[in-house]
């Protein structure tokens, strides 16, 4: 599936977000979002997309990530000062909707042991996954670090009930190869999610927290 945006097209996008947010700098790192316009397409009827891709750098690094562990994954969490829940802490939330809506919010993303996964709904009920934070699954045969880098570096697209997807797919202190390395994977990543491909897409931008939508297509 050949790419509709022309290399050009795409550093030139790059260069300018990348520019821009130099000139104003701000005081947070502003993350580059890919911003997708889709046609032909009826979220009433037809089949609603969702799909995961793991890009080659990570677009969001100061992203939360908080562990729901058993003990020897708390005890690591707290070595590698990642925040981290036990049994205990999540029995305390005692199902109250308000309180699990509230640690949904605090986190990006959650990550759990074995042991807990599938305790998740019992202890929590339905709150994370309303959310879209259902947690990742994390082993004792993998780094914890490794797999917190790889949630961060991984992005969804997801089919809503709107024709616009948003995700974010860098940051403005990346470098050009990188960023447009991350844009071009999620693109071509997109437009296989999509019935009809590149004759679903209206439109293709790209866009810095602060700064102004660049048009890729």
């Amino acid at each position: 599936m050949s790419s509709k945006v022309s290399k050009d097209t795409l550093y030139e996008a790059v260069n300018e977000v990348l520019s821009q947010a130099k000139i104003h700098k701000k005081r947070f790192l502003q993350t580059v979002e890919l911003q997708i316009g889709l046609k032909n397409y009826d979220p009433q009827k037809d089949k609603r997309f969702s799909g995961t891709i793991k890009l080659k750098h990570i677009p969001r690094p100061k992203m939360k990530v908080c562990i729901l562990g058993d003990q020897q994954h708390c005890d690591e969490a707290e070595v590698n000062k990642v925040p981290f829940m036990d049994v205990e802490a999540l029995k305390k939330l005692n199902k109250n909707k308000k309180l699990v809506k509230k640690l949904a919010k605090r986190y990006d993303a959650f990550l759990a042991s074995e042991a807990l996964i599938k305790q998740i709904p019992r202890l929590l009920g339905p709150g994370l996954n309303k959310a879209g934070k259902f947690p990742g699954l994390l082993s004792h045969q993998e780094s914890m670090n490794m797999k917190i880098d790889e949630v961060k570096a991984t992005i969804k697209f997801q089919m809503k009930k709107v024709l616009c997807l948003c995700v974010a797919v860098g940051h403005v202190d990346m470098k050009s190869d990188e960023l447009a390395h991350n844009i071009h994977l999620s693109i071509n990543f997109l437009v296989s999610l999509l019935k009809k491909h590149w004759q679903n897409v209206k439109s293709l931008h790209i866009k810095s927290t602060m700064g102004a939508p660049q048009r890729l297509y």
